[in-house]
């Protein structure tokens, strides 16, 4: 495997695995919680030793598109309570859009040594958009509990 922590000079992420923001639109939109770039992007690395990303919200669309490895499963929440789970890297899938708003969480599935993500994000990435999910932010949804629960925080 090729040491895309290094190559790509990726630093652990808050929601497991490793990143690396690689761009920031100079164009800016003003919005009710205050601007934001046009768009941002990643690099963000699951590894074995880091095989998880935490549960988590942003207000932003997120598109993610796999570069490499997998495969990687995907499991999100829209705010109705419905279940997504979707696996990049198998079948030809190798995009997921997934909707400001929801709740979404990523692992390595199938004995995947890594999965190596690009993301953009529209409007851009603002830490004040992000949110990490909690046992009580799951009540409600019995049905994607158990699923979920993996994903939070031990």
């Amino acid at each position: 495997m090729r040491d895309w922590i290094a190559e790509l000079g990726l630093e652990p992420h808050a929601e497991g695995g490793y990143f690396r923001r690689i761009y920031t639109s100079a164009h800016t939109l003003p919005l009710p919680r205050g601007p934001r770039p046009a768009a941002t992007s990643i690099h963000y690395l699951l590894t074995q030793d880091q095989p998880l990303g935490r549960l988590h919200r942003n207000r932003s669309d997120i598109l993610h598109f796999l570069l490499d490895g997998g495969p990687l499963e995907y499991a999100t929440l829209a705010p109705d309570g419905t279940l997504g789970r979707v696996r990049l890297g198998t079948d030809d899938s190798r995009f997921l859009l997934v909707p400001g708003g929801h709740w979404k969480a990523s692992r390595l599935v199938d004995g995947a040594e890594h999965g190596l993500v690009a993301e953009v994000v529209t409007p851009g990435f603002d830490y004040a958009d992000h949110e990490f999910a909690t046992e009580a932010d799951l009540r409600g949804f019995p049905d994607a509990t158990d699923v979920l629960r993996p994903f939070l925080p031990s």
